[in-house]
């Protein structure tokens, strides 16, 4: 499948406007393009920051849709978003173990590597990644984006609670520094959120 994630920044007085927004008008548009397969919606609400996520089954309809949000984002976001940041991912890992839940928590990990080494990154997360994690308590899905042209990629380990997202921590951070070892590959930017809404059709 294939995922195209929008990061809003801006006023956290702001803040649940745009996700009332998103959960009710965007879900409306989302649902009515040919290929989505569901979406998800991450916030940090001392910051004001947004996360989303869209799933599609294909690259194809995922660019198809990209005209439709396109036009109708900024209002969607409006009047919390400051700053809006759009990109496009291949899933290369997903491993599900439960549905997350709202008020579960989210860790991304954002990294870069060497465009030829995408394959070296993957395999190397499925390998040395996904074993160490799906033990942890509270897991719920761990999920590896990638885009290949760009060198570019997101890791994120989703839990069913923040006490859970809390307690892995040093675990993940084990995993992680072995991981990009092995990849050569560079962390660029962690982070945490809150799960506000997940619902996405993984079969």
């Amino acid at each position: 499948m294939f995922v195209r994630t929008v990061y809003a920044t801006g006023d956290p007085a702001l803040l649940d406007s745009a996700v009332r927004s998103l959960n009710s008008q965007g879900r409306d548009l989302l649902e009515e393009r040919p290929g989505y397969r569901g979406a998800s919606v991450f916030t940090d609400r001392d910051l004001g920051k947004i996360l989303t996520a869209s799933w599609w089954e294909t690259e194809e309809a995922r660019r198809n849709s990209d005209e439709v949000m396109r036009e109708r984002r900024a209002g969607l976001l409006e009047p919390f978003a400051g700053t809006v940041a759009v990109a496009g991912y291949e899933a290369a890992v997903v491993h599900h173990l439960a549905h997350p839940l709202q008020g579960g928590g989210l860790r991304v990990t954002r990294l870069e590597f060497d465009p030829p080494d995408g394959d070296l990154v993957i395999d190397t997360f499925r390998a040395t990644v996904v074993p160490r994690a799906e033990s942890l308590p509270g897991l719920a899905r761990i999920t590896l984006l990638i885009d290949r042209l760009r060198g570019r990629g997101i890791a994120g380990a989703l839990f069913t609670d923040r006490g859970c997202l809390a307690a892995s921590r040093a675990a993940m951070a084990s995993a992680r520094h072995a991981a990009t070892a092995k990849a050569h590959a560079d962390v660029v930017g962690l982070e945490e959120f809150e799960v506000t809404y997940a619902d996405v059709r993984l079969d």
